[in-house]
């Protein structure tokens, strides 16, 4: 294993910094002005560094960084790389990650968050608070565990996908999404799950206007529908809900069990009612 460059508490400034640097530690390191100051880079561990200027790392490899900051003029910090661990660290621009392969964040806050995340693959999220728009799109081998979200259209496109232990506050979350499962989550948006494949809900609480309509083998199990309308329409559907649902409106086929619906919506001419076997104590 080659040695280690340490350098500590300098202030870089200029277009590609340190570009193409390898087998270098970092420590409480200001990455000021220029664009692109570890570009190419591998084998680099960070420490308290602050990047204040734009695409901090493109086209790197083995990347470790803790408790650094990417601020607002940081935007579209990491694309193209892979293999980068980042913990307790605030993003404050936008446009972060972004076509990267192996990615593990944990602790990490973004607070502007828009067009985050995206088209990357074997995505590890712990402990994550983000606000902005269409966070992790086209995004393929997520496990997550522990996110709040606030803003439109998160994980649109997503494949392979595992969530546990989530809080969104999410308009049209995971559209066109194929084999995500959820569990022990809260999602309140309208538009849910639309044209998603395989999409599962475990022991999860659901608000959402027009809910999980065109969705193609959506599961439900042990879940919570409050305040949710014209759900289910043309999807095929396994849901086993605690409580009631407020509407249902037709569902392609498959079953549904809940203790109530407050209106039933089956239009003989749009979908076939006898496709789809609905089970209420009331």
């Amino acid at each position: 294993m080659n040695a280690r460059e340490i350098r500590r508490r300098e202030i870089l400034i200029g277009e590609r910094a340190l570009f193409g640097a390898h087998d270098m530690q970092i420590y409480d390191t200001i990455f000021q002005d220029g664009e692109s100051p570890l570009k190419e880079c591998k084998d680099i561990e960070l420490e308290g560094c602050m990047f204040k200027w734009k695409y901090p790392l493109w086209y790197s490899e083995n990347i470790t960084a803790k408790s650094c900051t990417l601020f607002d003029a940081a935007r579209a910090g990491v694309w193209y790389t892979n293999n980068i661990t980042m913990e307790d660290c605030p993003i404050m621009a936008q446009k972060t990650f972004r076509r990267c392969k192996g990615i593990t964040l944990k602790n990490i806050s973004l607070p502007n968050g828009d067009e985050t995340l995206w088209d990357c693959d074997n995505v590890t999220l712990e402990r994550i608070n983000v606000t902005g728009d269409y966070f992790g799109m086209n995004c393929s081998n997520m496990d997550i565990n522990g996110i709040t979200l606030y803003g439109k259209y998160p994980f649109d496109g997503v494949k392979n996908v595992t969530v546990r232990n989530a809080h969104l506050v999410s308009r049209d979350a995971f559209w066109n999404s194929e084999n995500v499962t959820v569990y022990d989550s809260f999602i309140s948006g309208a538009y849910l799950g639309w044209n998603s494949k395989n999409l599962t809900l475990v022991n999860c609480t659901v608000e959402s206007l027009q809910g999980l309509c065109y969705a193609d083998n959506l599961v439900m199990k042990n879940c919570k529908m409050i305040n949710t309308t014209l759900a289910f329409e043309y999807s095929t559907v396994d849901a086993q809900i605690v409580g009631g649902i407020d509407s249902v409106i037709n569902p392609r086929s498959g079953r549904i069990s809940a203790d109530s619906i407050g209106e039933l919506i089956i239009e003989e001419d749009k979908v076939d009612p006898s496709k789809t076997v609905i089970k209420t104590d009331k």
